[in-house]
């Protein structure tokens, strides 16, 4: 195979490595962004989006050794899982409340943690892709974040027509959570596993996925019932 060959291989692969990969960032900016107005929905994507850029170039030069480090999947896996058990909340006030300029520094604060959390296998297999090669991994950086950006505004529109993509989007979220968890390397030290079985790890997720949002529901759906009855 040619050196144009190659490139083109090389492409390829990035771009499908964002397009698989990237999809569950798309879906919790789009989760993070859609309790705002119209305005300021963009905003938040595309400022959060762009210091995300910044913050996976960063990445990218550490990535292996950060994916090593005992703990840490399991620590950002937590984190996802109550990002979405707190977006639900955000999304049930939205449709009940009006939006104020804080909702939008909050909703960048969570683009941002969460595009961290759920980058680091995405800058991983670029990084491998481009082997070494830096016009091929800012490419693959760029064609990442695009994704996200297009994905999340996409994602958040859509939750304004179908209500019921907000739980999928948690869902989406918590089986991202309960995954990495599973992954890390403390975890499977401490139950002394190289790797969780397929059939063991699926169940986890579902029951993880089920639990968070599950729970997200009872208490978001709850609480406003529980202010009128005591007013």
């Amino acid at each position: 195979m040619g050196v144009s060959g190659e490139l083109i291989t090389r492409i390829v692969q990035i771009v499908l490595i964002d397009l698989v990969l990237s999809a569950d960032n798309a879906v919790v900016i789009g989760m993070a962004a859609h309790p705002l107005p119209p305005s300021q929905r963009r905003m938040a994507i595309l400022f959060g989006g762009g210091v995300a850029i910044g913050l996976r170039v960063l990445l990218t030069g550490i990535a292996a050794l950060l994916l090593g480090l005992p703990a840490l999947k399991a620590i950002g896996g937590v984190l996802l899982l109550w990002i979405a058990y707190r977006l639900l909340e955000r999304d049930d006030e939205a449709q009940n409340s009006t939006k104020t300029a804080s909702t939008l520094r909050a909703a960048i604060a969570t683009i941002l943690v969460a595009d961290v959390v759920m980058s680091l296998d995405n800058v991983l297999g670029v990084a491998a892709a481009s082997s070494g090669d830096i016009p091929l991994l800012i490419f693959g950086l760029l064609v990442s974040m695009a994704i996200v950006m297009l994905g999340g505004g996409l994602f958040a529109d859509l939750i304004d027509r179908l209500w019921w993509l907000a739980y999928l989007g948690a869902a989406v979220i918590a089986w991202t959570g309960a995954e990495m968890i599973q992954e890390d390397a403390l975890v499977l030290g401490l139950a002394g596993l190289e790797s969780v079985p397929v059939s063991v790890e699926i169940g986890m997720n579902v029951l993880v996925t089920v639990l968070v949002v599950g729970l997200a529901h009872f208490v978001h759906r709850r609480q406003p019932v529980l202010r009128r009855s005591e007013q």
